[in-house]
């Protein structure tokens, strides 16, 4: 496929104009939304899970892939600081699962549920005639936590970009098993004033360049700085690792260098947050690395049209 994956939803959200009084947040971010009244809205997100692209039954349970469907839906609302409502589940079954099989999926499925109070209220079933994979589509209702969701594309020249957690441990198996950051970006998005915000699901050197170019805006990544895993640190490359390998399923978020400040002296919670660069006008994602030379950073994370992505 010639368009990479932003290239062709950049091109999605030029075939229509939404009425901002309707839809205040439309294609191109972590969720959508919509307003109900004056005073209300809700926001949607949806997300499709594949057998050989986003998970591997050789390596993983049919509970572990059922609980990564809803988790990964559940990090797009902590990705705008939004409280999950409610969600429904539609599955494509290979027809040699049996129905305990199905009944692990399911299980999956309600314990990320049930751990963040986002109940399951309906969805399809659907099975294959021929031996094709397995697909979970999740979608999701939120509502704001605070007074407006985070989106992507307020980060402001001189804001302090940060992040929660570690990076670099998916290759080790923890995209099936994270920890969607929901109540900490509630919690960040009560105590200061966050510029932008999403989730890393494609990699940091992914995911960074769409605030940068939504928010018109460049950034400056301090290689020393990286919360690196100790997975990727046992790795050949550890800040390739941390940068590229995709679904950590963290917070990327921007805030000014006051708000950090308060924050980092703030905070309590035991998911850390961590530092790691500053946004900048030259349009440019660039890294900072060891030696303190700047270099445009030209690796990239998990790209769905790219073929050769695993």
């Amino acid at each position: 496929m010639s368009l990479t994956e932003d290239q062709f939803v950049a091109w999605l959200e030029a075939q229509r104009r939404l009425d901002p009084r309707r839809f205040p947040v439309g294609i191109g971010d972590d969720m959508a939304q919509i307003r109900l009244t004056d005073a209300a809205s809700v926001l949607i997100t949806t997300d499709m899970l594949l057998e050989g692209v986003h998970f591997d039954l050789a390596t993983a349970t049919l509970e572990q892939v059922g609980y990564k469907a809803m988790a990964a839906s559940l990090s797009d609302c902590a990705a705008m600081a939004t409280r999950p409502l409610a969600a429904v589940v539609s599955v494509g079954l290979p027809p040699h699962l049996t129905a305990d099989q199905i009944k692990q999926v399911h299980a999956g499925i309600l314990r990320a549920s049930d751990r963040y109070n986002c109940p399951v209220v309906g969805g399809d079933m659907t099975c294959w005639r021929s031996p094709l994979p397995l697909v979970i589509n999740v979608a999701m209702l939120s509502e704001p936590a605070t007074s407006r969701p985070v989106t992507r594309n307020g980060a402001r020249v001189g804001d302090a970009i940060c992040v929660t957690g570690v990076l670099g441990r998916s290759l080790a198996g923890r995209h099936l098993d994270f920890e969607p950051r929901v109540q900490e970006a509630i919690c960040i998005a009560q105590t200061v004033e966050v510029h932008a915000m999403m989730d890393l699901s494609d990699g940091l050197a992914s995911d960074l360049p769409r605030i940068c170019q939504r928010s018109g805006v460049g950034a400056v990544i301090e290689a020393d700085g990286l919360p690196v895993s100790e997975q990727a640190r046992r790795s050949p490359d550890p800040v390739h690792s941390a940068l590229c390998d995709g679904e950590d399923f963290e917070l990327l978020f921007t805030l000014s260098e006051r708000d950090c400040r308060r924050l980092l002296k703030t905070w309590s919670q035991p998911v850390p947050v961590t530092r790691i660069g500053t946004i900048t006008g030259t349009g440019k994602v660039q890294i900072r690395t060891a030696d303190g030379s700047i270099q445009d950073l030209k690796d990239r994370g998990y790209d769905h049209f790219s073929r050769g992505s695993d």
